[in-house]
């Protein structure tokens, strides 16, 4: 993946979140990574200056989405960026402990773009984010336009 895309990490589980940032560093992945605890702040983070949404800078983003998150649902944060003319083009990946396939249908038919489920076994979960790391490594994503607030959520470090 290249550098500039920024990996967003809805996660409300601390365990989780922090296994899926290692894991990804482990495997090369040194693109950002963005991590929110609850629906809205990736919400917000997303729409933030939504009028001003045609800058000059662009930037891409890739959404590692837990379905199961507080204030806002997964389901429902796909909903609205894939409502939106611009932010539509943000890849989502959804990465989840619900194994209801009519729920998993239904973000497909939203527009992620993968899923997967988290495994109970902690090996398991390590193997699996492992193979999402090197998947990101290949893919390409697009670019929507954009501005970044760096100041407004917690950016882990390369």
């Amino acid at each position: 993946m290249k550098k500039e895309v920024k990996i967003l990490v809805a996660e409300d589980n601390d365990g989780h979140a922090s296994l899926i940032c290692k894991n990804l560093r482990r495997v090369g992945i040194i693109n950002p990574i963005i991590e929110f605890k609850d629906g809205q702040e990736v919400l917000d983070f997303l729409f933030e200056n939504k009028e001003q949404l045609d800058r000059e800078n662009d930037e891409s983003f890739l959404l590692l989405l837990d379905l199961r998150m507080p204030r806002v649902n997964g389901v429902e944060i796909l909903r609205q960026i894939k409502s939106d003319k611009k932010l539509k083009q943000v890849s989502v990946i959804i990465i989840t402990t619900a194994d209801d396939s009519t729920e998993i249908e239904k973000c497909f038919q939203l527009g992620c773009s993968n899923t997967i489920t988290k495994p109970i076994v902690y090996e398991d979960f390590v193997g699996i984010l492992k193979k999402l790391g090197f998947f990101l490594t290949i893919v390409e994503v697009p670019t929507i336009t954009y501005k970044y607030m760096p100041n407004t959520k917690h950016v882990r470090g390369s």
